[in-house]
């Protein structure tokens, strides 16, 4: 794309490998960001001189030296998690030391005991496998020199994308690569009951969180102040992923909220100047996990981490699973995205330690900043040649010619480079794609209240590519349209596919009431049937991602009822909703005009 191309806001191609689309969203056309390949180096210099090298981090400015256990003492000393000690006292009648030996307890099960020893081991062990396994590891350096200067100015939280187990170790061993401080991250409970590795990975800079709190005022308490000490001291890093588990299909999952507002709070209650937020997007040719994966898109239950599988699991060390691209993108400050937007005078008007309920606004504060992170982490996504030809070959089952194989790919690779502005629709078109934003929001990341610019951006698209050809009167599909809207439609078919599926399956549901584990299980069932009967070639509403989402959507939009009792969610059909919903899926009725939809 040429300079006279970028009006408003553009999309910049780059190129990192021979092969790779590099696509860029940006509002201002900028320099495309040169990859380094750090595994070329390492080819070259002892692995044990690599682990043992001199490591002398750059630190934050405003830096509280302090040991692991010196952090864990701060926070049972802390009078945060004293005041709630001294509430449940009251509450529960329990006494305070009872509480307080509780709150050392959840302590030793969460805190890390970060060891350089420990980074070394994994220096070491991760420079052998990764070259084993990949081709390059590249990463933008532009972004490396920026974090640098970001950990030395401020507090800050990496946010990468999730796909891989990797990832977390990949970003640790990068960083260690770059003499940059090794991040605390947060993990899942599932690694702890790993022998030794749990250990491992503890001392390596994680720290570990129960996937749900259920209302444990004291484990909540203890762990938001733990995160928020080693953010207000200037520790280390805080990594986590937004997305709380790794994507199964590569695409990107809604974010959750829960340790964004634990980080966000130390900025809001004036306990330090600014906080930084790094959007991080990992791309890989080949996921180290694609085999487990795919049985789990099939509704097969996640195994259980040990150590024994990872040890069944050292065959993969004979495999190349190609490249990994990481960027690192520009540090955002949370202090520039609050200006003008949110006041901190709220949290002045009541004692720092007292846990406050959220405000309406804060809740839509953090939900705003959640996906532009993770818009972020999208836009910065490398599309290499693979994942083309997958898109292409999943549309022209069960074969396809090599030479026809080549020529669809080329083509694909062109219209992923065609993007750009701006443009105006009827309010039919826009109905039925603010009919499908809806119930799709939950498939795809959306920034929210951004439907008009999105549905803009998408048309813009079609007419750039040369898809469509707008006059004054009508909108007409060109020729060579005909065979990008069959492919786009191709692509888009299974969602809407799997949403009837789900639609189909509740309008049989016997129960009045059921739960979220019983609509899974019976929703597995029904679509099983479906494909022996040879009545759906559907295999993607299997996957419980799929359920789950389509479940929240469903939900959301009045069509599922769904209420707390005896401290489970349950759910309820709205027969009449959902009749039209699955109609209005299968095009059978018009989706109506929304009343204020003004392009």
């Amino acid at each position: 794309m040429d300079s006279s191309s970028s009006r408003n806001s553009c999309f910049s191609v780059g190129s990192t490998s021979p092969g790779a689309v590099v696509l860029l969203y940006s509002k201002e056309r900028k320099k495309w960001d040169e990859f380094e390949d750090i595994l070329e180096e390492r080819r070259h210099v002892s692995d044990l001189k690599f682990a043992m090298k001199c490591y002398t981090p750059l630190l934050y400015k405003g830096i509280i030296p302090c040991k692991p256990n010196d952090i864990k003492c701060s926070v049972l000393n802390s009078e945060e998690v004293y005041y709630v000690i001294k509430q449940l006292s009251k509450e529960s009648l329990q006494s305070v030391d009872v509480l307080r030996e509780e709150a050392c307890q959840i302590l030793d099960e969460m805190s890390h005991k970060l060891r350089l020893g420990a980074i070394r081991f994994f220096a070491f062990a991760l420079s052998k496998i990764f070259k084993q396994i990949y081709s390059k590891v590249c990463v933008n350096e532009e972004g490396i020199q920026k974090l640098q200067r970001a950990i030395q100015e401020h507090p800050v939280i990496l946010l990468p994308s999730h796909r891989s187990y990797i990832d977390f170790l990949m970003l640790s061993f990068l960083l260690y690569n770059y003499d940059l401080p090794v991040p605390v991250i947060a993990a899942g409970m599932d690694f702890l009951g790993m022998k030794m590795i749990g250990e491992l990975l503890r001392m390596s800079g994680a720290f570990f969180m129960r996937r749900t709190f259920g209302g444990n005022r004291l484990y909540w308490a203890v762990f938001s102040e733990y995160v928020k000490t080693m953010l207000r001291n200037g520790y280390a890093p805080v990594e986590f992923f937004l997305e709380g588990t790794r994507s199964r299909s590569a695409k990107t999952l809604t974010p959750k909220f829960g340790l964004l507002n634990i980080v966000m709070e130390p900025y809001f209650k004036r306990e330090v100047f600014d906080t930084y937020l790094v959007p991080i997007s990992i791309s890989y040719d080949k996921i180290l996990e694609e085999t487990l994966y795919v049985y789990e898109l099939l509704g097969v239950p996640k195994p259980k981490e040990s150590t024994t599988g990872l040890l069944k699991a050292r065959r993969i060390l004979s495999e190349n699973f190609g490249s990994i691209h990481v960027y690192f993108g520009d540090p955002v400050s949370l202090r520039s995205l609050a200006a003008g937007r949110m006041s901190r005078s709220p949290y002045n008007l009541v004692p720092r330690y007292i846990p406050q309920k959220q405000s309406e606004d804060m809740h839509a504060f953090v939900t705003e900043v959640a996906y532009r992170m993770q818009l972020l982490q999208i836009q910065n996504l490398v599309l290499s040649p693979w994942v083309l030809v997958v898109a292409v070959l999943l549309q022209h089952q069960p074969s396809m010619d090599f030479d026809a194989l080549v020529e669809k790919t080329l083509w694909l690779k062109g219209l992923t480079q065609i993007f750009g502005g701006f443009l105006t629709w009827s309010e039919d078109i826009y109905s039925c794609f603010r009919f499908l934003h809806d119930v799709l929001s939950d498939e795809f990341i959306f920034l929210p209240g951004n439907t008009l610019k999105d549905f803009e951006e998408g048309c813009y698209l079609l007419c750039k590519s040369e898809t469509i050809q707008v006059t004054t009167r009508d909108i007409l599909v060109t020729e060579k349209g005909n065979t990008v809207l069959e492919f786009l439609i191709g692509l888009f078919k299974p969602f809407v596919e799997c949403y009837q599926i789900i639609c189909k399956y509740l309008l049989k549901e016997e129960d009045d009431y059921f739960t979220e584990k019983q609509y899974l299980a019976r929703v597995r069932t029904f679509t099983s049937q479906l494909l022996d009967q040879g009545a759906s070639q559907c295999y993607d509403v299997l996957s419980s991602d799929v359920q789950k989402n389509a479940l929240a959507a469903l939900v959301r939009l009045g069509v599922v009822e769904k209420k707390k009792v005896n401290n489970e969610y349950i759910f309820n059909v709205n027969e009449p909703a959902t009749t039209k919903l699955e109609e209005m899926l299968g095009c059978k009725t018009p989706v109506g005009k929304p009343a204020t939809a003004k392009l």
